[in-house]
C-alpha cells in the first residue's frame, strides 16, 4: 500500500492509494473522502468481547472501520478529530507498540489491534488507567496525537523522564516505571507535574507536544466561570 501523510505541519491527513484487494482498518469516523471503488464497512475487529474491552476498559471505538478495494484500485483520505499531528509507524513482527487512549487511528493489513492489561501500580498511577492498546504483526500504523508527535529516541541504558499525559506510544518491550515527579508528594503536585513516567532504552518513545487533559480542564474551567 503506498500512502502520505499530507499537511504535516498542521491538521495533518493521510492519503493511501490501494490496489485492487488491498484493505486498510482505521477508527470509526477516520474516512474523509474516498474512491467510489472503495467500499467502507463498520466491523467489530476480533468479535465482540475484543469490541467491547476496546470500548469500555481502553476507551476506544467499539467498531473500527475496514475500507476496502473490491471494484479496482482507488484513493482515501482519511484523519482524526484533535487538533494534532500523525506519524506513521512500521512494524516488523518481532515486537508490539503500546498505544495510549485515542492515540490509535489506521493500520493496515496484518496487523492486529488488542487491549492488554498494565499492571496494578501502573494502572492505578500513570493516569492511563488499568488497559491499553497493543498492535502485533507486520505492516504500518497510524497513530495520532493532541499536538505534534515528537520522537524521543534513547540509547541503551538511556532514561527520560516524561509526562504522562504527554505519551502516545512506545515499544512494548521498553521498561518504564511511574514515580513522583520531585522528591516529595507536596512538591510533587503544587509543581503542577504529579506524576512521570520514566523511561529506560533502547526505544522510540513518541509523546505529544500538547496534554489533553490540561486543555480540557481549561475548557471545563472557562465555561464555569461564563456560566457560572
Amino acid at each position: 500500500m503506498k500512502y502520505e501523510i499530507l499537511y504535516p505541519e498542521a491538521f495533518p491527513i493521510v492519503e493511501c492509494y490501494l490496489e485492487r484487494g488491498e484493505s486498510i482498518k482505521a477508527e470509526s469516523d477516520a474516512m474523509i473522502a474516498m474512491s467510489p471503488t472503495i467500499d467502507v464497512e463498520g466491523k467489530m475487529d476480533g468479535g465482540i468481547l475484543r469490541g467491547l474491552a476496546r470500548k469500555f476498559l481502553s476507551g476506544e471505538s467499539l467498531f473500527f472501520q475496514e475500507l476496502v478495494a473490491r471494484r479496482g484500485a482507488g484513493k482515501i483520505l482519511f484523519g482524526h478529530s484533535q487538533i494534532g499531528g500523525i506519524m506513521d509507524v512500521e512494524l516488523d513482527g518481532s515486537y508490539g507498540l503500546t498505544i495510549q487512549k485515542n492515540g490509535f487511528l489506521a493500520s493496515t493489513q496484518g496487523i492486529d489491534v488488542d487491549t492488554t492489561v498494565q499492571n496494578l501500580s501502573r494502572g492505578i498511577l500513570s493516569g492511563e488507567g488499568f488497559f491499553v492498546l497493543n498492535a502485533r504483526g507486520r505492516g504500518t500504523i497510524f497513530v495520532s496525537s493532541y499536538g505534534v508527535i515528537h520522537p524521543i529516541n534513547l540509547d541503551n541504558g538511556e532514561e527520560v523522564i516524561i509526562d504522562n499525559g504527554h505519551l502516545v506510544a512506545w515499544p512494548d518491550y521498553m521498561n518504564y516505571k511511574i514515580e513522583r515527579a520531585s522528591s516529595g508528594w507536596i512538591s510533587s503536585f503544587t509543581s503542577g507535574e504529579g506524576l512521570v513516567c520514566r523511561f529506560k532504552g533502547p526505544g522510540v518513545v513518541l509523546i505529544q507536544t500538547r496534554n489533553p487533559d490540561s486543555f480540557e480542564k481549561q475548557l471545563e474551567q472557562r465555561i464555569k466561570s461564563i456560566v457560572g
